[in-house]
């Protein structure tokens, strides 16, 4: 399982411009970090909501994955967001998990932290659907 989703992960183009990592992963859980760089700041300096989605979103799927079969791949059908704080510190990490398995559905969500030195604070959560692919 743990290959599976990191080898995916690494496919995704996106993830490396962000410089964004799996640091974790877990039946139903997967953790994502990422370095707040210059390239990922809003005007304020702070990360901008993009990259909190970003990593929350694959955080989510990446979690669902854990769950289905080595044939299925996932794709979000919906994701909300809800920004609580802005993003400021060194990294944000977001933990997804599946809250709800399902054949057709998977019910995920993510919590986004901003990280700095040893100080987290909540900035995001994110809850949606994944949707089972069948390769």
């Amino acid at each position: 399982m743990d290959n599976r989703i990191r080898n995916s992960f690494a496919s995704q183009t996106m993830m490396q411009t962000l410089g964004a990592e799996i640091t974790d992963v877990g039946q139903g859980s997967v953790t994502i970090t990422a370095p707040i760089l210059p390239g990922s700041r809003q005007q304020h300096g702070v990360a901008h909501a993009a990259l909190s989605f970003a990593i929350g979103d694959s955080a989510a799927g990446y979690a669902a994955l854990t769950l289905m079969s080595e044939d299925s791949e996932v794709m979000t059908a919906e994701m909300k967001i809800n920004l609580l704080a802005p993003g400021a510190g060194d990294y944000l990490r977001a933990t997804g998990k599946v809250i709800k398995p399902g054949r057709r559905l998977v019910i995920v969500t993510a919590e986004v932290h901003a990280i700095t030195g040893s100080e987290e604070k909540l900035v995001a959560l994110l809850q949606g659907t994944m949707v089972p692919v069948t390769r």
